[in-house]
């Protein structure tokens, strides 16, 4: 049924394309569309200022949006404001890359609607309430000058007080999960508005005055801060909603949010398969390496036993707690000088790099993440947090490095940074539709760097067994995320056995399971969107490797297909294989 889909939908967008040119010769209805979608960006920065400021618009930086149910129907209205304007475009006389930013456009306000009526996460999240991560990137940026990003943070800082209190009055039953990742980030972050406050004001050239108005203010907003704090750690919450999604709205978010062509019973069934063709590879590669590792040891009749020992042995190679953010630092020189070597795809020298410890408001969900600057500030530094292992057990350090050890840190660099994820969102920057750049796809972007992975190896990047190994080891964490996600949220699954499939199946050290599992407490649907945009991107490919045959160029596929920016990958789909 999907392939006879795809190929009537292939068929309708060449009909489409010779109507529009016989209809619209001269292109006026697309640019009518392309007026509206800059009147849709004005109008959605002056409703979202904080996330017009983490694209690099920063126009609205001074402003901080009170989360009350007024800013709700506001947002309502104009979600079903927009959806009225784009009644008025037929999709059909569209061209192909405005049917993709209609589609887009159309989600985006759906997913607003969804949020507010029917998720409702503003109420069983404390932790959507957090002022410490964008008042941190006005003090980081560079954009403009110290002085007119201080004189921005503190006009937006005269908000925080009533942010917090609208905070309070929202929240109804949370769960506990976020209520205590809301504590910690919170509390964490506010140093933000001290030390780091602190330092940026030594260096400005602002007036005594203005600086002392400053402090005077920061003051009210740790105060503010900690005493929502304190107010949660205190909520009466005897009956505490269960992290648990449930099955329908899990699978309307993950519609969404995903936007593949697959729903999410389908992809749960692929990666159970995938799971199994996995183990069956990794076996035979585990049993030709034992000898190796466990010399003349008896070999457990047990498959996953027999991988689990060969593994475990290979990860005791691992660099230290002290070295492991240099560690990365050293080996994101030698990815890119590797794809320039095998002519994988173009990346831009001048589009920098930064890899740093993670920000304490970060803290808490991913030990390591890529924070991209957006299409309006292309030229800004992306920054590779690193999680710190400071504080930490000897014991739980030693099983996280365990897990990252010499092999699967390299592939964690490939996904993270080159030529995964910071690749992919310079090109996306670079994307002729705004659209497609600020309403990112996360399975577009996570399956891409899940893609960045196999492709690598592929092409033979530290080609061994072991790496193999690790590396399949690694592909069972993407696939064992969909089984975890989609079975704690639907399907009731346990701590116990989420452990269980995370450490007995998918091989993963004890401290990395535990990770997970408290990800899966305080996420939904995202951890699909790594084994579904991996899935699609790479049958993308080979569909197109079997029609182009000796013609087909890996160089070339890269660049066409990360040149629509982070659109969905089904709809990257459609237009590709309309070139065709």
């Amino acid at each position: 049924m999907k392939k006879i889909c795809l190929s009537f939908f292939a068929v309708l967008l060449l009909i489409s394309c010779a109507k529009n040119a016989k209809s619209t010769p001269d292109g006026d209805l697309n640019k009518k569309f392309d007026a509206y979608k800059d009147q849709f960006v004005s109008s959605l920065w002056k409703l979202n200022p904080e996330w017009a400021s983490n694209v690099g618009f920063h126009k609205y930086d001074s402003i901080l949006i009170i989360p009350d149910a007024k800013e709700n129907q506001r947002k309502l209205e104009f979600a079903n404001s927009q959806l009225d304007s784009l009644k008025s475009y037929t999709i059909d006389d569209l061209s192909n890359n405005n049917k993709t930013d209609y589609y887009m456009i159309k989600n985006q306000l759906e997913g607003m609607i969804f949020g507010i009526n029917e998720l409702k996460i503003f109420q069983w999240s404390p932790a959507e309430y957090n002022v410490c991560g964008s008042f941190a990137e006005i003090l980081n940026g560079n954009y403009d000058s110290l002085e007119t990003r201080l004189r921005a943070f503190n006009k937006k800082m005269n908000g925080i007080p009533a942010y917090y209190e609208a905070a309070k009055k929202n929240i109804k039953n949370p769960t506990l999960e976020h209520t205590e990742l809301a504590i910690a980030q919170n509390l964490g972050g506010s140093s933000v508005f001290q030390d780091d406050l602190k330092n940026a004001l030594e260096k400005s050239k602002l007036s005594d005055a203005e600086k002392k108005e400053i402090l005077d203010k920061a003051a009210v907003s740790v105060k503010a801060i900690t005493d929502y704090a304190e107010w949660l750690k205190k909520l009466p919450n005897k009956t505490p909603r269960s992290f648990r999604l449930g099955k329908d709205l899990y699978a309307k978010k993950f519609d969404l949010n995903i936007q593949s062509g697959y729903t999410a019973d389908e992809i749960y069934k692929i990666a159970i398969d995938h799971k199994k063709d996995l183990h069956e590879k990794m076996f035979v590669l585990a049993d030709k390496l034992w000898a190796k590792y466990k010399g003349n040891a008896v070999k457990p009749a047990d498959k996953l036993e027999l991988i689990k020992q060969v593994i475990d042995e290979i990860s005791l190679k691992h660099t230290t707690p002290e070295k492991f953010q240099s560690e990365i630092e050293k080996q994101i020189p030698e990815l890119t000088a590797y794809v320039k070597a095998k002519d994988l795809l173009y990346i831009d020298p001048s589009k920098p790099l930064v890899v740093r410890k993670e920000p304490a408001y970060m803290a808490g969900v991913a030990g390591a993440s890529i924070s991209a600057p957006g299409p309006y500030d292309k030229n800004a530094n992306t920054y590779y947090n690193v999680g710190s292992m400071s504080g930490w057990t000897k014991e739980n350090a030693e099983s996280y490095l365990r897990e990252y050890n010499d092999y699967i840190l390299q592939i964690l660099n490939i996904h993270e940074a080159i030529p995964g994820h910071y690749t992919q969102l310079v090109y996306s920057n670079q994307s002729p539709s705004i659209i497609k750049s600020i309403f990112g796809n996360g399975a577009m972007i996570e399956g891409w760097a899940v893609y960045a992975e196999k492709m690598m190896l592929e092409s033979g990047y530290k080609n061994s067994d072991e790496m193999w190994l690790m590396y399949y080891k690694w592909n069972l964490r993407t696939t064992c995320n969909t089984i975890l996600d989609i079975s704690v949220h639907t399907k009731n699954m346990s701590q116990e056995d989420a452990i269980k499939l995370l450490t007995k199946e998918a091989f993963q050290q004890q401290a990395e399971a535990d990770g997970k599992w408290k990800r899966v407490t305080l996420s939904q649907v995202q951890l699909c969107s790594y084994f579904t945009g991996y899935t699609e991107i790479y049958n993308l490919r080979e569909e197109l490797k079997k029609k182009e045959g000796d013609k087909f160029n890996l160089k070339k596929f890269h660049e066409k297909f990360l040149s629509f920016g982070s659109a969905p990958v089904k709809y990257i789909k459609e237009l590709m294989l309309a070139e065709e």
